[in-house]
């Protein structure tokens, strides 16, 4: 085979923007030409932007790809390109398709065959599936492309273009980020590799888009299945690979590196995409909110994080102390706003209504729909966006408050289980090299602080437990005599019971990110009216 530089273009598209996208292929391609490059290929709907959702059904929006796709065409000049785009068809179905682009023209077009309708996709809802185009020849090696999941369905589209003499198997991809993802997709493409008898260049997107991320972490790997090229993960990049020799190859982030950078990652793409120049999060003197503090200063940097702690009668001098302590560490902007005269006030405001009863959870959560109010004032008078600190664990038992701390913009750590939470806060502090989160935090029995000595294991099991349950039930969807059978009966019937009666909470709460293998948003569809027992 002769030799071939092939430039994967790992890039940061904006869903909708189609000028801008276009802008940054050209821009890169340009890069890859003058890196010696003869072949760079770019994600999956590039263009559009993905996953672009019901924006496919206004013909307007598919005309102007079409249209950016041309105007593209025309500008790239003295390298070969293969590009994400949405095709339409002569009766107008629309296709998931790559192009082709040389010498200012499209000289080819492949349409995905693989529409994947699982978990966060709806590909089914939008595309028709259509048949990959015939090997087109670059500096005299034989290529062919694929689109995504048609690399992952058994006997797809490279097989057919192996057997016609493809020397490079070329997918492009917009593979959303869970964690450990990077690996599963190398054992893949090495299985395709042995397969198939051809090199392997994957290209992936990268970015936050809503409730997913993409991490890049695009690959080649040679005709035995070794890898000999990769890009870096969560970051934009140019990963060039001499084809059959090789090209860099970034050591790979560990799994709470990964995850970290993941939830900086699509928290700085919310607020940036979506024109935000500040945010701010309620400072409990706790876990959570001190890990989606340190994610939102290395996301927007410290001079766009405010912090506001808002204390009552059932705040410690010990938490009151650690937020403030928390947000000097951090550098970050910080205000204590004590809101023990207003919940005073709701108290005296229901007291006759309430009756004389031993105060109870609506007492409680006044408390929180008081900060909730807060935040968001805050967040209207001076545009701020308010992230939110609820974890999964909390998520899943509706150990949260409805109007109260689930009110705000974005859900950083929506898809983090508490124990995970705590890894993620050791390596915040291993990072800096300093107890940027206050040992203090670690140590102190979590609490909602809404009523006095109370904590999360009067209501919840203990996290560990809870956690397990809660992987199996959830991620797992697992058996529930399995989960009795391991956890006890009582524990488990008192878990599954508070994840199943709080999915009117969940479906109100903000879009947060998506990292587990199914978080609460896209891939989690229960109907809000359900009588279905599962114990």
């Amino acid at each position: 085979m002769k030799n071939l530089r092939i430039a994967l273009a790992q890039i940061n598209t904006t869903v909708g923007d189609l000028d801008g996208n276009a802008g940054r292929v050209l821009a890169y391609a340009r890069r890859a030409r003058t890196a010696g490059a003869q072949l760079v290929v770019f994600p999956e709907m590039t263009l559009t932007g993905y996953p672009p959702e019901d924006l496919l059904l206004k013909k307007h929006f598919i005309a102007g790809n079409l249209k950016a796709l041309g105007k593209l065409a025309r500008a790239l000049k003295g390298i070969m390109v293969v590009v994400g785009f949405v095709d339409r068809g002569a009766k107008g179905e629309l296709y998931n398709a790559a192009a082709v682009i040389k010498d200012g023209k499209v000289v080819g077009v492949c349409h995905k065959a693989a529409l994947p309708n699982y978990s966060v996709f709806d590909e089914k809802r939008y595309f028709s599936a259509g048949s990959p185009m015939p090997l087109f020849s670059c500096a005299g090696v034989r290529v062919g492309v694929s689109i995504c999941e048609d690399i992952w369905v058994e006997g797809g589209p490279y097989l057919a273009q192996a057997k016609k003499g493809a020397q490079i198997l070329v997918n492009i991809s917009s593979s959303p980020y869970e964690a450990g993802k990077r690996d599963e997709r190398l054992k893949l493409l090495r299985k395709r590799a042995r397969q198939t008898g051809c090199h392997i260049a994957y290209v992936n997107l990268v970015g936050g888009q809503d409730e997913l991320v993409f991490d890049g972490a695009s690959l080649v790997v040679d005709s035995a299945g070794k890898l000999v090229a990769a890009g870096g993960q969560f970051v934009e990049g140019l990963v060039l690979c001499d084809i059959p020799g090789k090209g860099l190859l970034p050591e790979p982030l560990g799994e709470i590196e990964e995850i970290y950078a993941a939830l900086v990652l699509g928290t700085r793409d919310y607020v940036q995409k979506n024109g935000f120049k500040r945010v701010v999060i309620g400072l409990s003197g706790g876990i959570d909110s001190a890990l989606v503090a340190a994610i939102a200063c290395d996301a927007v940097g410290r001079d766009h994080v405010v912090g506001i702690s808002m204390p009552t009668r059932f705040n410690a001098e010990a938490t009151k102390a650690d937020a403030r302590v928390l947000a000097e560490r951090l550098g970050i902007e910080f205000h204590e706003i004590p809101i023990e005269g207003i919940f005073e006030s709701y108290l005296g405001t229901v007291a006759s209504y309430f009756g004389g009863d031993t105060a109870g959870p609506a007492e409680e959560n006044l408390q929180a729909r008081v900060r909730g109010n807060i935040l968001m004032a805050f967040s209207n008078k001076f545009g701020w966006l308010v992230l939110t600190t609820g974890n999964k664990s909390e998520m899943a038992t509706g150990y949260c408050t409805l109007y109260g701390d689930m009110s705000g913009g974005y859900a950083v750590i929506k898809d983090i289980l508490k124990t995970k939470v705590y890894a993620l806060c050791a390596h915040v502090n291993q990072k800096a090299g300093t107890p940027v989160i206050p040992e203090d935090i670690f140590t102190r029995a979590p609490s909602a602080e809404l009523r006095a000595n109370q904590t999360d294991q009067d209501s919840l099991p203990p996290y560990p437990v809870l956690d397990s349950l809660l992987v199996e039930y959830i991620e797992e969807h697992g058996d529930f005599k399995g989960m009795a059978r391991v956890h006890g009966t009582e524990i488990a019937r008192k878990v599954v019971g508070l994840v199943d009666k709080s999915e009117y909470k969940r479906r109100q709460a903000p879009p947060g990110v998506k990292i587990s293998r199914r978080a609460f948003g896209k891939d989690w569809r229960l109907p809000l009216t359900n009588h279905y027992k599962t114990y």
